[in-house]
């Protein structure tokens, strides 16, 4: 067979998601994502993983936690709604990336993912105040 006739093998997954496995909100969403993922399109990493190294992937740990991150398999990085439009498009929710790309849906949805992302630590009981032991903050 020519090597012009050789189709290129499959990639190993399309996304790879830092997920925080200690945030109950997060975990919800990561687990419907692997129930749709079924050709395995999706990486799941979990920062919150004893075993991690955010020096793996070259951004600090608790930027990592701040919002959510995505790695491509040519190794760009992706974060915020990007990473969901992604997630979702390699599970098959197709159109409801394209609504997410709608010129009035695009914007509020950036800013209502920046609202969650820097108080999702307090909304899930993880933090109070100035104490946050997700982060290595406590008195």
């Amino acid at each position: 067979m020519e090597s012009s006739e050789r189709s290129a093998a499959p990639c190993a997954f399309e996304i790879e998601v830092f997920f925080d496995g200690a945030c109950p909100l997060c975990m919800r969403e990561i687990q419907m994502l692997r129930r749709k993922d079924r050709k395995q399109r999706i990486r799941f990493t979990d920062i919150a993983d004893r075993g991690f190294d955010a020096a793996t992937i070259g951004i600090p740990w608790a930027t990592l936690m701040d919002r959510i991150h995505g790695r491509l398999p040519d190794g760009t990085l992706v974060e915020g709604v990007e990473v969901f439009r992604r997630l979702y498009a390699a599970v098959g929710f197709n159109s409801v990336v394209a609504a997410t790309r709608l010129p009035l849906v695009a914007p509020l949805l950036e800013l209502s993912y920046r609202l969650f992302a820097k108080n999702r630590l307090k909304l899930t009981g993880r933090c109070s105040d100035d104490v946050c032991p997700a982060h290595g903050n406590t008195p």
